[in-house]
């Protein structure tokens, strides 16, 4: 299966959890593309003692997830992208929502 997952929420708990469900498709062998939205492209800033949202960001990636971050939201936080959160576009957006079997959004 093909899994979109659109991360717009700044609450760490709910970033974690969608993470945790992308980590857990990638291990079930599915294809999973994640994209940063609005508040969303904070999600590696969100750490706290109980929810290690950038480890769970890395994990991801590291079993093969793509992360992607709205490149106008970062702008709009006077921040630039990271090899967490890379730059990109709505186009990017579309592509994962066209391409996706399912979407999910937190």
């Amino acid at each position: 299966m093909k899994l979109g997952i659109v991360i717009y929420t700044p609450e760490a708990e709910t970033a974690w959890n969608a993470l945790r469900l992308g980590i857990f498709a990638l291990k079930q062998g599915d294809s999973v593309r994640l994209f940063l939205l609005a508040r969303g492209v904070e999600c590696e800033k969100l750490d706290t003692e109980r929810f290690a949202v950038s480890t769970q960001m890395r994990e991801f990636l590291g079993l093969g997830g793509d992360i992607l971050a709205c490149g106008t939201c970062l702008k709009l936080r006077h921040s630039e992208g990271s090899e967490l959160c890379p730059v990109s576009t709505m186009k990017d957006l579309y592509e994962i929502v066209r391409d996706s079997d399912r979407v999910v959004t937190f």
